[in-house]
């Protein structure tokens, strides 16, 4: 069975985001087996130095490290990182299943982003597009279009 896993940074509080999530983590189940892991976004002061910022992000990252999976394919969702369509998107989810690591782990960082050390472990560096997106609102984004590879590569009338 393909594994697929959501690395996020923080916790979904609104309702709207929590039930749309949900909807799409059912219907995965169909497709994958499908794990969320939440990690403790870092406090900061309103107004936080770099310093204060960078210290954050490595503490972030040193518990997103501790969620990824062993021999997992991981994709980091940065700004830096290649746009894909939902077509090319689908085709690297079917080229990771037939590849030696079936495993596919997405990590979704806080509003300060991933730190340096988890992105250069990363095997690809994904961006949603150049806008600016709530990251709770990116989760959402990103688990359907997750579901529509699955439905992509099946060849259903779900993507048109």
């Amino acid at each position: 069975m393909r594994e697929i896993k959501f690395i996020c940074v923080g916790r979904m509080r609104e309702k709207h985001f929590i039930e749309a999530f949900s909807e799409y983590k059912k219907r995965l189940g169909a497709y994958c087996k499908f794990e969320l892991a939440e990690v403790d976004e870092q406090r900061l002061p309103e107004k936080p130095s770099d310093k204060e910022i960078k210290a954050a992000l490595l503490k972030e990252g040193g518990e997103i490290k501790k969620q990824i999976p062993k021999d997992a394919y991981v994709c980091c969702m940065c700004v830096e990182g290649k746009q894909k369509s939902s077509e090319e998107l689908a085709e690297l989810m079917l080229e990771r299943e037939n590849s030696g690591k079936p495993k596919l782990c997405f990590i979704i960082g806080g509003s300060y982003g991933i730190c340096d050390e988890v992105k250069a472990m990363a095997d690809f560096k994904l961006s949603m597009s150049k806008m600016t997106f709530p990251h709770h609102l990116a989760r959402v984004m990103l688990i359907e279009q997750v579901y529509r590879g699955f439905k992509i590569n099946e060849g259903s009338r779900y993507h048109k």
